[in-house]
């Protein structure tokens, strides 16, 4: 796994709602963490944390939920991740090594860099609004999709 699950989640959960936007205006966190199979309290607390960024909007109530704001589609991907992960979590040492920088690098350091730098590319480069692109029955079917490890 390369991203955090509060990312990943973070990114469904947004990618779920318009999907839904078309019939009803706010999206229930209940109903986004159920769909997505991800536990209610940590998709209801990403949420919350989304919205206080300005990602979504939020109301409260029966008919409240979250809802997309008019920018979220230009939102880079890289925002989002700074908000889950903490801009500082690039810098880590991948084998988690405390003292792992340019003077004193780990065995993996020079090879993760270059890595590093990529990631990051794509994260910048890449906003909501492309992944939202195409065919929306496909789309939702790949988020709400969980993981099945093979046997």
């Amino acid at each position: 796994m390369i991203f955090s699950k509060s990312f990943g989640y973070a990114v469904r959960g947004v990618l779920y709602i318009p999907m839904l936007e078309d019939t009803r205006r706010f999206v229930q966190a209940e109903e986004i963490s159920e769909k997505l199979v991800v536990p209610r309290h940590f998709m209801s607390k990403t949420l919350k944390k989304l919205a206080k960024a300005g990602v979504l909007s939020s109301s409260k109530g029966k008919t409240g939920g979250f809802a997309l704001m008019p920018e979220t589609e230009t939102i880079q991907l890289i925002e989002i991740f700074n908000l889950t992960d903490g801009p500082d979590t690039f810098p880590n040492c991948s084998m988690r090594m405390q003292a792992c920088h340019h003077a004193n690098p780990c065995p993996l350091h020079g090879q993760m860099e270059g890595v590093k730098q990529q990631l990051r590319q794509v994260l910048s480069n890449t906003t909501i609004g492309d992944l939202l692109k195409g065919d929306k029955a496909d789309f939702l079917e790949s988020i709400t999709t969980h993981y099945q490890p093979i046997i």
